[in-house]
C-alpha cells in the first residue's frame, strides 16, 4: 500500500521546492504557487518557475521552501486511524465500474483536539493511493455548498466503516440538500461543456469518459431536486453512459440527451420542494458534538 500522503493545503504566493523532477525541472527547484486546486478537487496546484514555465504538480511532489516551513513543527501523525466514515465511490458505486475498474474510497476524519488545537493545525484532506478523507469542518463546508463530490459521499450505497460520530451526520444528511444543488451541478455541467465544445473545435478531440460523468452529474442533480435524495448507482442508466464513454453515441446524440437532461433539471428545479439554503444549524450542532467526542481521543 502506498505511504500516507499529508496534503496541508498550499496558498497562492508560497514559495515550494520539487520533491521530484517535473518536466524540465529538476529536485529541488524552486517556484511559486500561482493557483491553489478547487476545494474538494485533486490536490494540482499550478506552480510558476523563474524562467517562466508554469506546471501543475500534485501537492505530493511538493515541499515548501525551508525558510518558511521551519516556523512551525513538521507534523507526522498518522491520521487514517480516525477516519470515522468510509465509503466505496467512483465508477463502482456509480453502477458503470468494469473488470479493471479501481476502488475509489472516501470519507471524512476527526483528528483529536490536541491536533487541532495545535499550532501547525492538521491537514484538510488525506490522501493514500485512490483513497481520500475530508478532514471534518472541510467536509461539512463542502457539503453545505452542494459539492456534488461530497454529497455522493454522504449518499454512497457501499459504506465500509461508520462511526457513531458518522452516523449521526448520516442521520441528518437530508440537511445539507437545498436549491444551490442546481447551480453547483447545473453551473459544472455547463462549464465543462463549453470547454469540450472549445476542445473538440480546436483539437478535434474529447475525453469520453468525461462527458460520460458530466451527463451522470445531470441525472444524478436531477434526481436531488425532484426527490430529496442523492443518486449515485445510475445503474439503469448504465447502457447508455457506457455507450458515451466507448464513443459509440456521436458527438450529435451526446449534443441531444444533454440538451433534453437540461431541460428536465430545469423542470426539476422550479418544481422542487428543497429549501433555498442547507440547515446550518444542524450541520454545525453535528460539527460542536463530533468536536467534543475528539476532546476524549
Amino acid at each position: 500500500m502506498p505511504p500516507a500522503t499529508l496534503t496541508t493545503p498550499l496558498s497562492p504566493g508560497t514559495s515550494v521546492t520539487l520533491r521530484t523532477p517535473q518536466g524540465d525541472h529538476a529536485v529541488g527547484a524552486v517556484g511559486v504557487v500561482a493557483r491553489a486546486p478547487a476545494q474538494g478537487g485533486p490536490s494540482v496546484y499550478s506552480v510558476q518557475f523563474p524562467d517562466g514555465a508554469l506546471l501543475d504538480v500534485n501537492r505530493v511532489h511538493l515541499g515548501v521552501r525551508r525558510k518558511e516551513a521551519e516556523a512551525l513543527p513538521a507534523d507526522h501523525t498518522d491520521y487514517f486511524p480516525y477516519v470515522q466514515y468510509r465509503c466505496v465511490m467512483g465508477s463502482r458505486a456509480f453502477g458503470l465500474d468494469s473488470a479493471g475498474s479501481d476502488t475509489d474510497l472516501r470519507g471524512f476524519y476527526l483528528p483529536p483536539a490536541t491536533a487541532h488545537w495545535s499550532l501547525g493545525g492538521v491537514p484538510e484532506q488525506l490522501e493514500r493511493g485512490e483513497e481520500v478523507y475530508w478532514e471534518a469542518r472541510k467536509f461539512v463546508l463542502l457539503a453545505l455548498k452542494a459539492n456534488p463530490n461530497v454529497l455522493e459521499v454522504l449518499y454512497s450505497p457501499q459504506v465500509l466503516t461508520v462511526t457513531p460520530v458518522a452516523q449521526a451526520l448520516l442521520d441528518i444528511r437530508g440537511a445539507f440538500l437545498s436549491r444551490l444543488v442546481y447551480q453547483t451541478y447545473g453551473g459544472y455541467v455547463m462549464g465543462q461543456f463549453k470547454r469540450l465544445e472549445a476542445d473538440r473545435r480546436n483539437h478535434g478531440d474529447i475525453r469520453p469518459k468525461h462527458v460520460m460523468h458530466l451527463l451522470r452529474l445531470l441525472l444524478s442533480g436531477i434526481h436531488v431536486l425532484k426527490t430529496g435524495e442523492v443518486l449515485v448507482d445510475v445503474g439503469e442508466y448504465r447502457e447508455r453512459l457506457l455507450a458515451v464513454k466507448s464513443g459509440e453515441l456521436s458527438w450529435e446524440e451526446i449534443g441531444r440527451w444533454r440538451l433534453e437532461l437540461h431541460r428536465t433539471f430545469d423542470e426539476a428545479y422550479a418544481r422542487t420542494h428543497l429549501p433555498e439554503r442547507p440547515d446550518y444549524a444542524r450541520a454545525e450542532a453535528w460539527l460542536i458534538r463530533a468536536r467534543r467526542t475528539a476532546v476524549e481521543q
